[in-house]
């Protein structure tokens, strides 16, 4: 799962994880990419960063109050995002969950982002049920007024 953006700084391509792997990678990037074609086979690549990673991120980087972003604090988001893969927990299946779990996964990957800075101190040591509740407390909600058209 290459994340950077913009596709200039992609760590690898989809092309290069293809054939390095033999076509026995699942891969799902930051940017967008075409499909690949390896072998007469068509491999469709997944863009997953800013629905799934970049939300979950931000939300634990403002929960726990971290000073910065660490290596380690990206790896543990792309870690728990892999937790929820329906491929991973079925063995078939799409490597991203559905969208209607982004809620579930951003809450989780921010937990484990805020654990992460707690633990690499550049975050203040609070207990699990705390960064929760800051999790709880800066989630956002969609709430959208109702509108009645009153003149044409």
């Amino acid at each position: 799962m290459p994340l950077s953006n913009p596709t200039s700084r992609v760590e690898a391509t989809p092309q290069d994880i293809i054939a390095w792997t033999e076509g026995n990678a699942l891969v799902a990037t930051g940017s967008p990419f075409n499909p690949v074609v390896w072998k007469d086979k068509i491999y469709p690549i997944a863009q997953c960063n800013n629905a799934f990673i970049f939300p979950g991120i931000g939300l634990g980087v403002i929960a726990s109050g971290a000073s910065r972003i660490t290596d380690e604090m990206l790896m543990s988001a792309s870690e728990t995002l892999a937790q929820y893969s329906p491929l991973v927990l079925n063995g078939e299946g799409l490597v991203l969950p559905e969208l209607k779990d982004i809620q579930k996964v951003s809450r989780a990957i921010a937990f484990a982002v805020g654990k992460m800075a707690q633990q690499q101190g550049v975050a203040v040591k609070t207990s699990a049920e705390a960064l929760q509740q800051a999790i709880d407390d800066n989630f956002w909600q969609a709430e959208y007024r109702d509108y009645r058209r009153t003149s044409i």
